[in-house]
């Protein structure tokens, strides 16, 4: 089988060639060769505005991220500006410890978008970051930016860093809770205060939703002052109830950072991709200074104790 260039394949994926949009991020998602050419290509254009929706697993964020696509359409923008007729999706998912694919089941849950010529779903393999977000992500969404999507919605599994994480991904960030979930908020009370610009109190038909918000309320106070305190929204995705409150909520949070907080957030943003990409790199150079002679002669001396680990990095780095 003959690849395609990334520029074709770009060009095609501009036209509305979902084929060609799911190899170019196939390119990003597998690091093929064609990795750094697609990468160059992608971030010459404007990236889109990114929502992030993160959460403990069964709270209910496929089936309202499957409503919000729904409500997202209807409106065609925020408010009057920022117009978009076409939303991407990236559900990331952990990753198989035996091939390394995504092994959770979003798309099945978003099947009313399944052939939804407006609707661009793909699932993402976390690979084994430790953050959840692969490196990819933030790749693979320059590649919707590029294709000419305007929006897009990141629905991801949140465990413990990963909440973290996907807020450097995303412009908003919607943190899903369920009533009752008291006990794991104070457990996580310092990542979901740093990360969340909007709070949902998903399955809202359930007890518990009183002593829900009153928790999450004590915590934004005890977070102390911020430009932005994140608003609470009760929903019940399965019956479609509070998706316009929450598209609401997101569409203000977009206004509100707006102008210099907005270049803010992306300067911020930016500068966490590029830590992840640099940290990748170097890990790559260490990995292959770590397979030669050299580096066995440092643990010769270690072992001899004729030297000390750090005297020997700076040795080996040295002589790369």
């Amino acid at each position: 089988m003959i690849e395609r260039e990334p520029a074709d394949l770009l060009a095609l994926a501009q036209g509305g060639s979902r084929t060609a949009l799911a190899r170019l991020l196939t390119y990003v998602e597998s690091e093929s060769p064609r990795h750094r050419t697609t990468a160059s290509l992608v971030y010459a254009k404007p990236a889109p505005y990114v929502v992030g929706i993160t959460g403990p697993p069964g709270a209910g964020k496929s089936t309202l991220t499957d409503r919000l696509i729904t409500t997202a359409l209807s409106h065609g923008s925020f408010d009057g500006d920022g117009a978009f007729d076409q939303v991407g999706i990236l559900c990331v998912d952990p990753s198989s410890p035996f091939t390394g694919g995504a092994i959770l089941g979003d798309r099945i849950r978003m099947q009313d978008h399944a052939t939804d010529e407006h609707v661009f779903i793909r699932s993402m393999a976390t690979r084994g970051h430790l953050g959840g977000l692969s490196l990819a992500v933030p790749d693979a969404l320059r590649v919707l930016g590029a294709a000419n999507f305007t929006l897009a919605l990141v629905e991801t599994v949140g465990v413990g860093q990963m909440e973290v994480d996907i807020a450097s991904a995303a412009d908003t960030t919607v943190v899903v809770t369920n009533p009752g979930w008291g006990d794991a908020m104070q457990a996580n009370k310092a990542g979901l205060l740093e990360v969340a610009d909007i709070f949902v109190i998903n399955k809202a038909d359930r007890t518990g939703v009183r002593e829900t918000r009153r928790d999450l309320e004590q915590m934004l106070d005890l977070g102390g002052t911020h430009d932005w305190r994140p608003v609470i929204i009760e929903t019940v995705a399965s019956d479609g109830v509070g998706t316009e409150e929450l598209w609401s909520a997101i569409s203000d949070h977009r206004r509100f950072f707006a102008g210099a907080r907005r270049e803010a957030r992306v300067r911020q943003r930016t500068r966490a991709n590029f830590d992840q990409v640099l940290a990748a790199t170097l890990r790559a150079q260490i990995g292959a200074v770590s397979a030669g002679q050299a580096y066995d002669a440092q643990i010769a001396q270690l072992l001899a104790d004729q030297t000390d680990p750090y005297r020997a990095a700076d040795t080996l780095l040295s002589e790369s």
